[in-house]
C-alpha cells in the first residue's frame, strides 16, 4: 500500500458517492473487506435480477424481506426503495405536484434556512461542490424547498439536508428523493422533525427503555453518571446514521428501513450498544461515556456492512412493533407530562 501513497489517484481518494476518504483511512483493511464482499455483492445482484426480470415493480413477501435484509444492488436500489415505501405510487398518484410546489408562492423565511444549509451539506462530497458539474445542491435545494411547501407543519429541519442528500446520490433524480423524503418524514419516523420533535424525543427515551431491558448494564452506567440519552444517540435518529457510520452500512441501513420501518433503527442502535456494552461500561465519568458512544460507531465492525447487517437481527433479540408502539405510548406521556 505504501507504495501507492503518493501517487494514489483522484478517483481512489474518493468514494463511489463522492465522499473524500478522511486522512487515516485504512485502506488495507477496507480493501480486504470490500474484495470479500463484492463477492456478495455479484451474488446478489444475479438473484435481484431474475427477481425482477426487467419488471418496474415488486409485491412485499418474506422472499422480497430476506433480499432486502441481504442488500439492494446499487442498480435497483433507487427503484425498490420507491416501490416498497410507497413513494412510487404517491408520485404516480399527484402527477406533476412536485413541479407544481416549485413553481407556486414561496416562503422568504423558509428560503433563508434552507439556502444557510447548503454549503454545510456533505463539505467532504465533491458531487456536492459549487465546482461540481451538476453541482447536487440545486437539486437538494429544489427538494428541500418542494418539501417545505408541501409539508408546512415541518417546514424545514436541520438534518433534513443530509437525508435528502443522500436520496440524491441515489436516485439521482429530484421529484424521487421528494417522494422518499415524504415517506421518511410523513410516514416512517413519526414526528422526527416538526418544531417541538415530540417523536424524535420519544425514540430516544423509548431506546433508553429497550436498553434497560437488553443491556441492563449500559442503561445503569448512564442513569449513574445522568447522561441523557439524547447527548449520546440524537444524531443517529436524526441523521439516520448518515456521517456516523460508512456510507455502505448506511444504505444497508437504509434497505430495511423503508421496507420494515422505524423500529431497524432501534435495532442498529442495541446492536451497537450490545456488541460493544464492555468498552462502554470501561468509562468512569460524563465526558468519558460521551466519547465512548463516539468510538463505537468506528472501525471493521461497522464497516464490514454485510455481517453487521446479520448482527442487527439476531444480536437485540425480538423486538416487535407491538413492544416499541407501547413503550413509545409510555414515553410519549411521560415527556408530555414534564411539559
Amino acid at each position: 500500500m505504501a507504495g501507492r501513497e503518493d501517487g494514489r489517484d483522484w478517483a481512489y481518494r474518493v468514494d463511489p458517492y463522492g465522499f473524500e476518504r478522511p486522512e487515516d483511512f485504512d485502506y488495507a483493511s477496507y480493501e480486504a473487506f470490500f474484495s470479500r464482499y463484492l463477492v456478495v455483492l455479484t451474488r446478489r445482484a444475479i438473484k435481484w435480477s431474475k427477481l425482477l426480470k426487467g419488471k418496474n415493480n415488486i409485491q412485499k413477501s418474506l422472499k422480497v424481506k430476506r433480499y432486502i435484509r441481504k442488500g439492494i444492488p446499487n442498480e435497483h436500489r433507487a427503484l425498490v426503495w420507491m416501490i416498497v415505501s410507497g413513494a412510487q405510487t404517491n408520485m404516480e398518484q399527484n402527477p406533476g405536484y412536485y413541479h407544481r410546489l416549485l413553481e407556486g408562492e414561496k416562503n422568504a423565511k423558509l428560503l433563508e434556512a434552507i439556502k444557510t444549509d447548503m454549503n454545510r451539506t456533505f463539505p467532504d462530497n465533491v458531487k456536492f461542490r459549487k465546482t461540481a458539474d451538476p453541482c447536487l445542491q440545486h437539486a437538494l435545494y429544489n427538494v428541500l424547498v418542494a418539501y417545505g411547501h408541501h409539508n408546512k407543519a415541518v417546514g424545514y429541519c436541520q438534518g433534513m439536508n443530509f437525508i435528502a442528500g443522500y436520496l440524491i446520490l441515489i436516485t439521482k433524480n429530484e421529484e424521487e428523493s421528494f417522494w422518499l423524503l415524504d415517506a421518511l418524514i410523513g410516514r416512517i419516523l413519526p414526528d422526527y422533525y416538526s418544531p417541538a420533535m415530540l417523536g424524535l424525543k420519544t425514540d430516544q427515551e423509548v431506546l433508553g427503555e429497550l436498553v434497560k431491558m437488553k443491556v441492563p448494564a449500559v442503561a445503569e452506567l448512564m442513569e449513574r453518571h445522568g447522561v441523557m440519552w439524547t447527548l449520546v444517540v440524537s444524531r443517529w435518529f436524526i441523521c439516520l446514521f448518515i456521517d456516523i457510520l460508512p456510507v455502505e452500512t448506511v444504505l444497508r441501513i437504509w434497505d430495511c428501513l423503508f421496507y420494515e420501518g422505524s423500529k431497524i433503527i432501534f435495532r442498529v442502535a442495541l446492536t451497537l450498544i450490545k456488541q460493544n456494552q464492555a468498552f462502554i461500561l470501561e468509562a468512569t465519568n460524563f465526558p468519558d461515556i460521551c466519547d465512548k458512544f463516539k468510538q463505537i460507531t468506528k472501525g471493521t465492525f461497522v464497516t464490514e456492512c454485510h455481517s453487521f447487517m446479520q448482527k442487527i437481527f439476531t444480536d437485540p433479540g425480538s423486538l416487535s412493533m407491538a413492544t416499541i408502539n407501547k413503550l413509545r405510548e409510555t414515553c410519549r406521556e411521560k415527556l408530555l407530562s414534564q411539559g
